[in-house]
């Protein structure tokens, strides 16, 4: 199997322009109201269970829900705008397959459906713990032919809705309206034939359009959040048949409201710690920094490290399904250290802001459910720039291991950071805040113990 660097893949989500005080900025979402259908991610859920536990639980987190900026695409602050389609409970994706006359389909559009499903509707079910229940609604079986050839559109790496995707997607409208009502869908899914445009190991022409109420309409609503798929992401090591529909899920990320996390360097900030970092290759997962903004770890999966002092939390790995645990978590220990702050369930999402714009994530990742490529399990800590755009390197991953090479030799994965957890016994310090994050042990069921301190 022949090793391939991994792909540089420039920011090619588009959104809207918001014009405040005369200065054009780049924003998530357009001015003015919400979209008409209402549609939104969510973001920070109120843990289950009693109102009041609930409450006090989310006022205890508010520190660490960093503030999103204004004129920052994508931000990773919280709550993620309105605008986004929803990423929890029941969500519907309308797929289409669509070729041209200078390129048609080869074989049949069903073929192309199946290179993404159900495989795309298992990784967000393992990767919410089924909380998002993926439904991908195909009305037409057969390949939608464009009324113009491909060439005429005019489609090139990280075009904008105006000319040609205007025109296409209007294509797209008139040759589906009849039998399709887009008020029925969260999302859309243009799934174009492989032939269309370049191979993607010269580019990635595939795109998401997310937040977009500026986007053509149709049934009285903007295709806001649609993503096209172009190309296949093969690299000819021979794992495409099982690797390969992930670029589904990473453009999907984008109608939720995720960033690119990779940048002009390629993965070399986050590697293939999440799937918005690296889509190719081996399979991998979400951070639990979006599996919290999208709604997907409860409040009592989250502790928030925002007091001078130290703490001591006992964290699940990410991918287990029984987050809560035996109840031994969290020991809070006063200035002086006597330790009796009481204990809470276990976590999985360990968070210490910096400003209301920065901070430092903490979790723990196994091989297991969807991260298929780790090959050193281990305590992941990685800081979070909710003023950081899209593409421009808003998570960066903290390496405890530094100038390694990695251990890993798969295709496609960043190897230097691929032994980036902390294991018993390293630590983490930032010395100009007085941060100091020790991994102290591990348990017999796989679960990590971590000192936080702070000045």
């Amino acid at each position: 199997m022949r090793q391939t660097r991994p792909r540089i893949r420039r920011p090619r989500h588009l959104v809207s322009v918001t014009v405040l005080t005369g200065l054009a900025l780049t924003s998530v979402t357009s001015a003015g109201s919400p979209l008409t259908t209402g549609t939104r991610a969510s973001a920070g859920p109120v843990g289950s269970g009693d109102l009041a536990v609930s409450v006090a639980g989310e006022t205890a987190l508010e520190p660490c829900r960093l503030a999103g900026t204004l004129g920052v695409q994508m931000s990773e602050g919280m709550p993620t705008p309105p605008g986004f389609a929803r990423s929890t409970g029941d969500v519907r994706a309308l797929t289409l397959m669509i070729d041209f006359s200078d390129a048609p389909g080869k074989g049949p559009a069903r073929d192309r459906f199946e290179e993404f499903f159900p495989q795309t509707t298992k990784w967000f079910e393992t990767s919410s713990y089924g909380r998002l229940r993926y439904r991908p609604v195909t009305p037409f079986t057969d390949w939608i032919r464009m009324p113009r050839p491909f060439a005429a559109y005019g489609i090139d790496r990280g075009s904008p809705y105006e000319p040609g995707y205007r025109r296409l997607v209007q294509d797209i409208v008139a040759a589906t309206d009849d039998r399709v009502d887009f008020r029925s869908y969260d999302l859309v899914n243009v799934l174009v034939t492989p032939n269309a445009g370049p191979s993607a190991l010269d580019t990635v022409l595939s795109v998401t359009f997310s937040g977009n109420e500026d986007a053509p309409r149709a049934d009285g609503v903007p295709l806001a959040n649609t993503s096209f798929v172009y190309s296949r992401q093969d690299d000819g090591s021979g794992s495409y048949a099982e690797t390969g529909f992930r670029v589904l899920p990473h453009e999907n990320g984008h109608v939720f409201g995720l960033p690119d996390l990779y940048t002009m360097d390629g993965g070399g900030s986050v590697g293939h710690w999440d799937i918005m970092s690296e889509d190719w290759g081996a399979n991998n997962d979400l951070l639990a920094w979006h599996k919290w903004k999208l709604g997907w770890l409860d409040s009592t999966q989250i502790r928030c490290a925002a007091a001078p002092g130290t703490t001591e939390h006992l964290l699940a790995p990410l991918a287990s399904r029984d987050g809560d645990g035996d109840g031994e978590g969290t020991r809070v220990r006063d200035g002086d250290g006597d330790g009796d702050g009481g204990e809470d369930s276990r976590a999985k999402l360990v968070f210490l802001p910096l400003t209301e714009k920065t901070g430092y994530a903490v979790e723990v990742r196994t091989r297991a459910g969807n991260d298929e490529a780790v090959c050193k399990p281990g305590v992941l800590i990685y800081r979070v720039d909710a003023d950081v755009d899209t593409g421009h390197g808003p998570v960066t991953v903290a390496d405890s291991e530094r100038d390694s090479g990695g251990c890993t030799r798969r295709p496609n994965v960043h190897a230097e950071l691929s032994d980036a957890p902390f294991e018993e016994g390293q630590t983490f310090r930032d010395r100009q805040y007085g941060i100091r994050i020790s991994v102290t042990d591990r348990t017999a069921d796989g679960d990590f113990r971590i000192r936080v301190t702070r000045r």
